[in-house]
Order: C-alpha cells, then sequence, then structure tokens
C-alpha cells in the first residue's frame, strides 16, 4: 500500500460517523475525568486536614488534662498545710481543677466533630476516586473501540463512564 493510499484511508476513518461519535464520547468522559479527578484531592486534603484539627484538638485536650492533675495534686498538697492561706490556695486549686475539666469537654467534644468530619470527607475521597476508576476505564475502553471498530467497545465505555459518573455524583448525597 503506498503512502497516498493509506493517508487517504485513514482520512477517511477520521471523518466516519463511528469515529467521531467514539471520539465526542471519550472528550466527554475525560472532561468528567478531570472534574472527578479534582473533586477527589479536594476531599482527600479535607479529610487530612479534617484528620489533623482532631490531632491537634486532642493535643490539646491532654495538655488540660495534665493542667486539670497538676492542679489536683497542688490542691491536695496545699490542703494539707495549716493555714487561711492554704485554705484559698486550695480553693483557687479546685476551681483551676473544676475549670480545666469543662474546658477538657468541649475541646473533646470538637475534637470528635472533626473526626467525624474527616470521616464524611474520607467517604466522599473514596467515592470519588473509585468514579475517576470507571471513567478511567471508559477511555481505555472507547480506544479499543476506535482501534477495533467494534462497537460493543463504545457501549462498554459508555456503560462504564456512566458508572464513574453515577459513583462520583453520589458523594452529593452522603452526609
Amino acid at each position: 500500500m503506498s503512502v497516498n493510499e493509506e493517508l487517504q484511508e485513514n482520512a477517511e476513518h477520521a471523518h466516519d460517523a463511528f469515529t467521531r461519535t467514539t471520539g465526542a464520547v471519550m472528550a466527554i468522559v475525560a472532561a468528567c475525568l478531570a472534574v472527578v479527578a479534582v473533586a477527589g484531592h479536594i476531599a482527600t486534603t479535607e479529610e487530612l486536614l479534617a484528620q489533623q484539627k482532631a490531632s491537634d484538638q486532642w493535643a490539646f485536650y491532654q495538655a488540660k488534662s495534665l493542667r486539670r492533675y497538676q492542679s489536683e495534686v497542688a490542691k491536695d498538697i496545699v490542703s494539707l498545710m495549716p493555714g487561711s492561706e492554704a485554705v484559698k490556695a486550695a480553693e483557687k486549686f479546685k476551681t483551676n481543677q473544676e475549670r480545666y475539666k469543662d474546658e477538657g469537654e468541649k475541646i473533646s467534644e470538637q475534637a470528635k466533630e472533626f473526626e467525624a468530619e474527616s470521616g464524611v470527607s474520607g467517604k466522599h475521597a473514596l467515592r470519588l476516586h473509585f468514579g475517576e476508576v470507571f471513567l478511567e476505564l471508559a477511555i481505555v475502553l472507547c480506544s479499543l473501540a476506535i482501534i477495533s471498530r467494534r462497537a460493543l467497545f463504545l457501549y462498554a465505555g459508555i456503560a462504564s463512564g456512566a458508572t464513574g459518573v453515577l459513583i462520583a455524583g453520589s458523594v452529593l448525597f452522603l452526609h
């Protein structure tokens, strides 16, 4: 086959309806893939940030617990001393102990909220990544359709792409 004949054949293939349709499907799938991939990266980042915030809150909670414990020990030591100044100091340490306990409970609640937020973001990221896999598979199947000129691969690519979009889109309904 001469170069001119080969070019003519390739030009005919490029202009047929099947190749154009498959190319259009691939372009749509690629656009969806780009959106889903970015959304997946954002969800993963949000998951990590929320987990870091939770870790920070738990460290803060631990610091408050140590201060509460120190106030408790100081109160016990001071209460063994005689005199009115010792009683006043013991009351001050008891007040501090109660304050640290209350602050610790609030910090603990906030840490649990951050952990829950991280869990939700993690579920979103997982679904988005699964959607991404199906969209990537759709591009491969559409490429096979162009190479093999078989409609079955095109339909499988469309089905895979639709599955990927549905899985990724399901994050809108997760809380």
